[in-house]
């Protein structure tokens, strides 16, 4: 072996010896002769100096760097219990030679360099100098690592380091900078709401920094910085007056929103809306004044000036026809309010589902006390109870969400439970016990049949907003969700006969009241449509349910919303063929579902009634796939993506699935848009999933766990949704663009595509194809699998290869080669086709290419399949006909 080479050697000698070792790969060799070579140096620390500035491949890095290997070693030769003292002058000496390295050092030879020299004992003035030379260089990312490393974050100035870092997108590394210091989170914080003020020119601060690199100025929208100022305020628990510009443009489009739906959409009657205008705008001047100038884009000047006088906006805040207005009615003393819009008539009504029973069996239950005579008649064993809940919405805005009513349906009565008084009462008189009792009573009662649309949600937000209550909800048994009904209903294509209720439905969109004043029915109100005839009036959906008392409407709608759930139960337990479904309800979703997600079949008995129940598990579905969604291929389901979600977005196109996806500047409530034209699911996440939910179908938004990575993110969207990959799937979309199709190009197609790119000069890709086109008829041209839809610069057909299949059909479709103009490399589409992409040598690999024609992405065959493959194997359905798959 090499160890008599090691007796009092140089650093340049050491180096050298570990230089041949490492070239030969001899790497078994390498940590005894770098542990005698350093104790054999006079002065280790400055040998391994010598030895690092004499490096060539040190600044990369990388762990399969020498440099890397070298101080790696030396780091566990010192923690074995190697002695090495050093004088203070002679360790500041060499502090001073290991600042010049660290001007280029990677981020992952910080913390050894700083360890083993002591750097975090050096003088202080001289490490702030150092890293205000690094930003004089524009390497503000290095700047900012070694500051952490040192803990110097507090004498430098936030600004010059973190700005630049946020323009280069570099954000993590920025909330790294200040995690420990709350006065920098709070500077940082109002940094980023100055540039939200309406007032601010963001052309500025680009001309302040447009020396920069790698900047990017999308980053400067406001919505976009809107959103990192919310993220930042909720990780560190600030307060969000801290921000006021941020804060009022939320409210601001808050307020746009509750004009849309009241002025647009004409779905919220003037009483509800008046109601959460005035919870919003509040006593903010600022916001008063913004609403009157917006409502007088939508409504007569009467009521704009009624507004003014209602908020006390003052008479110079207004245009001037407005405070003329406003003049003259302060002079006659008007106060009250008109209706802009006219109310429902009575005639109108009678088209949608009539509460049954009289006003006075709606009872409001605000007491214990009143609670006891309630649970004597709920908690009854073979009951049957409708229940549904209510909350006020937020519409974006900062107040948190939470269940304020419960309703629970009898044939002969409601019960209305106001839960935050009841909560208010039972923890200030210590009577939790109560509560807790009657809730989990209710919820895991097996003799009870609960009935609910879209339960999981409803008891998702109960166990959200009351902690007390989220070891309760978690465990139910019980529960017939008729979303689960519905959806089988929908997947029945036969339409009912009830010439009645057809007639009355017809009548109900000729008398205008679902044409253009009324969107499209649909969740529950559908469900009710379709069984009883007769539609929801949701117009009391999105009241104030916090505001007490509750109006008269609102009471009305909470307990019909309730109650039609038994008639719904009632209509469809009788005569089950005559709505569509194959089968009875008893044979729908027979499983209870514990809190460890075991399913098992309850057991029947006689006293039980003959309705099967379904448990729901209130945070998040089981592992198991969800039943109550008929199996579907990727290719049939359609998703849009919220933009907190473009990585599971790609992860789900590249399985096959139809994905839109949500630029970072969009609204959320475009998701909304979207699914409603194109009839998609939304996966969104946070507190988007409320406002969302609210605008589209029941069960058609679905709140993905923020916490997961994407990948995991994407295995409980599949099994949620029910949806049967197969390997066919796989990487036929384009997970950049979302296009389904692509056209083969052979590999002298593909050099001609090159050589034409390349033009006159010659470049690298232009003389790889050159020199493929002179080798052609040598290249192997065995038969390889098909394989679109994977990213740039990877490939796929090493696994296929070894699978031995060349019939490998992808679930693509495939375009015309007349769908390429050579000469100018455009597709029909006009995305040109992205030769540039392809790296040298590829050509003289590969003998089949396949294009996005929607992008103009080129793909080619490697292992990146088998990779896929691996990850999602859980998920993967394999047919008979798919055997040749070594899965």
């Amino acid at each position: 072996m090499m160890s008599d080479r090691c007796t009092g050697l140089e650093p340049l000698h050491l180096l050298h010896i570990l230089q041949a070792l490492w070239t030969k790969k001899e790497i078994h060799e390498l940590p005894e002769e770098a542990r005698r070579g350093f104790a054999s140096l006079t002065d280790p620390l400055e040998g391994l100096l010598i030895m690092l500035e004499s490096c060539h491949d040190w600044r990369k890095g990388k762990a399969q760097s020498l440099a890397y290997y070298i101080i790696g070693q030396f780091d566990n030769w010192i923690k074995e219990g190697a002695r090495v003292q050093q004088s203070h002058p002679r360790r500041t000496m060499l502090q001073a030679r290991v600042f010049s390295l660290l001007i280029e050092a990677p981020a992952n030879l910080l913390d050894p360099l700083i360890s083993l020299y002591e750097l975090d004992k050096a003088d202080p003035s001289t490490l702030l100098g150092l890293i205000k030379d690094l930003c004089c260089k524009g390497k503000y990312k290095e700047a900012a690592l070694l500051s952490i490393k040192l803990n110097l974050q507090s004498q430098l100035d936030m600004e010059e380091i973190c700005i630049p870092l946020l323009l280069q997108d570099k954000t993590s590394l920025v909330e790294a900078y200040v995690a420990e210091y709350p006065e920098l989170q709070h500077h940082l914080l109002q940094v980023l709401d100055s540039w939200c003020d309406s007032a601010v020119n963001t052309r500025d601060i680009r001309r302040r920094y447009e020396k920069l690199s790698h900047l990017r100025w999308d980053k400067m929208n406001r919505k976009v910085l809107s959103k990192l100022v919310f993220r930042l305020i909720k990780l560190y628990g600030i307060d969000p007056v801290l921000c006021p510009n941020v804060v009022n443009q939320r409210y601001l489009a808050s307020v746009k929103y509750l004009l849309y739906k009241r002025f647009v959409e004409k779905s919220m009657t003037e009483e509800n809306w008046s109601e959460h205008i005035e919870a919003t705008v509040g006593q903010n001047p600022w916001l008063q004044g913004q609403f009157v100038s917006l409502l007088a884009r939508h409504t007569d000047l009467d009521t704009v000036a009624r507004w003014a006088l209602r908020l006390s906006v003052p008479q110079e805040k207004l245009s001037y026809h407005v405070a003329e207005r406003l003049k003259q009615l302060e002079k006659v003393k008007v106060m009250g309010f008109e209706s802009s819009v006219a109310e429902e008539s009575w005639e109108q009504r009678k088209f949608y589902y009539q509460l049954p029973i009289p006003i006075e069996s709606v009872h409001f239950l605000d007491h214990l006390d009143q609670l006891k005579s309630c649970a004597a008649r709920v908690l009854q064993a073979d009951g049957v109870v409708g229940i549904d809940m209510e909350w006020r919405p937020t519409f974006g805005v900062l107040t948190k969400s939470r269940v304020s009513i419960i309703q629970i349906a009898m044939k002969d009565c409601v019960y209305l439970l106001d839960l935050p008084q009841l909560v208010k009462q039972s923890d200030s008189e210590g009577r939790e016990a109560e509560l807790i009792h009657f809730i989990q009573t209710l919820f895991t009662d097996q003799r009870i049949t609960k009935l609910g649309y879209a339960t999981a949600g409803d008891l998702r937000s109960l166990s959200t907003a009351y902690p007390m209550l989220k070891g309760v909800v978690q465990l139910t048994a019980g529960v017939l969700d008729l979303l689960h009904v519905h959806q089988e209903l929908q997947r029945v294509p036969v339409r009912r006969q009830d010439n009645r209720r057809e007639v009355e439905v017809l009548m109900l969109v000729e008398d205008g009241v679902d044409s253009g004043s009324r969107q499209p029915e649909r969740g529950l109100s559908l469900l009710v449509q379709y069984v009883l005839g007769k539609p929801l009036d949701k117009t009391e959906q999105l009241s104030n349910w916090e505001k007490r008392p509750l109006r008269h409407k609102q009471i009305i709608y909470a307990a019909a919303d309730a109650y039609c759930l038994l008639d719904v139960y009632d209509a469809l337990r009788q005569e089950p063929q005559r709505f569509g479904l194959n089968r009875s309800l008893d044979d729908c979703m027979m499983w209870k579902v514990e809190k460890r997600g075991r399913e098992h079949k309850p057991k029947k008995s006689k006293s039980s009634p003959t309705i099967p129940v379904q448990g729901v598990q209130a945070p998040a579905p089981g592992p198991e796939r969800n039943p109550a969604f008929p199996p579907v291929s990727p290719s049939q389901f359609s998703i849009i993506c919220d933009n907190m979600l473009q990585g599971l977005g790609r992860y789900l196109r590249c399985l096959g699935v139809d994905v839109k996806i949500l630029e970072n500047e969009d609204d959320h409530r475009k998701a909304a848009e979207i699914a409603r034209e194109e009839n998609r699911f939304i996966l969104t996440c946070g507190l988007p999933y409320q406002t969302l939910r609210s605008q589209v179908g029941e069960g058609r938004c679905l709140s993905v766990n923020c916490s997961e990575k994407a990948k995991d993110q994407a295995i409980a969207v599949l099994k949620h949704f029910n949806v049967q990959v197969t390997p066919r799937d796989i990487f036929s979309r384009c997970q950049a663009c979302n296009g389904a199709e692509y056209l083969k190009l052979s590999v002298e197609e593909m050099v001609q595509a090159v050589q034409f790119n390349a033009g006159p000069g010659r470049t690298e890709s232009s003389d790889d194809a050159a020199a493929v086109g002179r080798r052609s008829p040598s290249i192997d041209r065995s038969p390889r699998t098909v394989r679109p839809g994977i990213p740039p610069q990877t490939d796929i057909g090493n696994w296929l290869g070894q699978t031995g299949s060349s019939s490998y059909n992808p679930s693509c479709r495939w375009a015309e080669r007349s769908g390429l103009n050579m000469k100018t490399l455009r597709f029909t589409s006009g995305a040109l086709l992205q030769v540039a992409s392809i790296p040298p040598g590829v050509l003289d690999k590969v003998d089949m290419f396949y294009c996005c024609t929607s992008c103009g992405k080129v793909f080619w065959e490697g292992s990146h399949f088998s990779r896929v493959v691996s990850q999602f194997q859980e998920v993967l359905h394999v047919t008979d006909d798919m055997t040749f798959y070594h899965l």
